[in-house]
């Protein structure tokens, strides 16, 4: 048995090479999810690293964990008001799209690799989707600033297309693995999956933010843990009940980001480091699940069917999907070039593994190939097709500012000190509860001579002076909130 200090200290090993990484990136212009990815192979069983892990279930396992929280980190950080627009679009790439490329990759896979039609269909299931942590790390990482509703409609389809690729691999993989099941059956089981995980992800989101302003914890670091448990609740509950729990997740983060509740900027800026850690645990042990010497079987197959994607599969999904769309020939290109495959493929590779399919080692190393592909080859030149076809948006860069500092208000506004009187409406509520108009900032609470730091669960005492920064306009609403007797507001009420 290995000694625990050895697990830590190659734990620790990892992580830290995998920040290095990611700095190196940002430098040398290799995505870090592919340096992520050849840390675990050199790591690996026949690498330095002398590593040895040859178990696909404990790979699912942690891609499963890994890819919920991605994708709930990237819908928390992702506005409605940004979805909203390109939503059917991004529904058609999403579905109707991941189809379409699963039936080209194929007839692919037959010619190249002499696949039956069921087992080419399972490569092309599994192949099919976009990775939500590429996309993500590469479009926001890296900077691309794409034009109009592009950046908003990859992003969304990255993160709802997974769904129905994993509907169909595990499809496929039963009906290779039980011949005389009926496939009319899996009909009812998508619609669903669908239809429920989407329900349950937005009433999960809704959840969430009603149970963290009602349940007032006493440490401010609870509210992560809290988080983190509500989030693998909306994954676990809805995949039990028979929906698609990566669904739910991502619109449970959509949803909540349209809502009000305490330690948002912190509970944001731990998802996001959270989401950085469950991509590097899930590319490096991605990588120690992949053995070099398998994969000079497979090269001349593995590159043909990367070709096949990326410059059949993929346009031709892209632009069948977004007919009718409004999108013109340049932007549906920009589309199909940040196809970027990632960790969904080679996770959803483990369960024809899991399963028991034939072919499935070699699909597999395959899978292995062409997410190796995609990324070195797309994700290293988004940058300057984006700018070839005239799509980047240099001269409108938002600046992203750290959660700790987001500004909420504009140039417009000014500072005013409010003192809570004795039986006002503000006397005894919670920041939160005052249900302040949008942009308006409690910057600090004079409490007999003392400082309090405010945030949405600090409750207002008498006495206390509030200082505000809000635009004039609705200082008087603010005014109002805070200070206006609680007898006032009976007088009006009553008949």
């Amino acid at each position: 048995m290995i000694p625990t200090e050895l697990i830590l200290l190659a734990v620790a090993v990892l992580l830290t090479i995998g920040v290095a990484a990611s700095k190196a990136s940002s430098r040398t212009g290799i995505p870090a999810l592919l340096l992520f990815l050849g840390i675990g192979v050199l790591a690996g069983a026949e690498g330095p690293g002398q590593i040895y892990l040859d178990n696909p279930g404990l790979v699912q396992f942690v891609g499963v964990v890994a890819l919920t929280l991605i994708l709930f980190s990237g819908g928390l950080d992702t506005a409605w008001s940004h979805v909203r627009p390109v939503l059917w679009s991004g529904l058609r790439l999403a579905n109707l799209g991941v189809m379409v490329s699963a039936g080209v990759m194929a007839a692919a896979a037959m010619v190249a690799l002499g696949f039956s039609p069921l087992e080419g269909i399972l490569l092309g299931a599994i192949v099919s989707s976009t990775d939500a942590a590429a996309v993500f790390s590469v479009l926001r990482a890296r900077g691309v600033n794409l034009r109009g509703k592009l950046e908003p409609l990859i992003e969304f389809e990255s993160g709802s297309n997974d769904p129905i690729a994993v509907f169909l691999t595990i499809s496929a993989t039963s009906l290779l693995t039980q011949p005389d099941a009926n496939p009319l059956i899996l009909i009812p089981a998508f619609l669903w999956q669908m239809i429920f995980g989407a329900a349950a992800g937005y009433g999960m989101g809704r959840f969430m933010s009603w149970s963290i302003n009602k349940v007032r914890l006493g440490q401010e670091g609870l509210y992560p843990v809290m988080m983190l448990g509500l989030v693998l609740l909306t994954y676990s509950l809805t995949a039990t009940l028979g929906g698609n729990g990566f669904l739910a997740a991502y619109i449970a983060g959509i949803v909540l980001n349209g809502q009000k509740f305490v330690h948002k900027r912190s509970l944001m800026r731990f998802h996001d480091g959270m989401a950085w850690l469950m991509q590097i645990t899930m590319f490096i042990t991605l990588g120690l699940q992949v053995f070099p010497s398998e994969l000079p079987v497979v090269i001349t197959e593995g590159l043909l069917l990367s070709a096949a994607l990326i410059f059949v599969a993929r346009p031709v999904s892209v632009f069948i999907a977004l007919i009718g769309s409004g999108f013109n020939i340049r932007e549906k290109l920009l589309v199909s070039w940040v196809g970027l495959r990632g960790a969904v493929p080679i996770v959803l590779a483990t369960f024809p593994q899991l399963a028991g399919v034939p072919q499935a080692d070699t699909i597999f190393n395959v899978i292995f190939f062409v997410v190796v592909t995609s990324v070195l080859l797309q994700g290293t030149t988004i940058t300057p097709i984006a700018q070839w076809l005239g799509l980047r948006d240099d001269r409108h860069v938002d600046f992203h500012y750290p959660h700790e500092f987001a500004p909420q208000v504009s140039a417009r506004s000014q500072l005013m000190e409010l003192r809570v009187p004795a039986g006002a409406i503000g006397e005894g509520r919670t920041i939160l509860e005052l249900h302040l108009p949008p942009g308006v900032l409690i910057v600090a609470i004079d409490r007999s001579g003392e400082s309090v730091a405010p945030n949405g669960t600090t409750i207002l005492e008498a006495g206390d002076k509030v200082l505000v920064l809000a635009d004039r306009e609705v200082l008087p609403t603010v005014r109002h909130a805070i200070q206006t007797p609680k007898a006032d507001l009976q007088e009006q009420a009553a008949p």
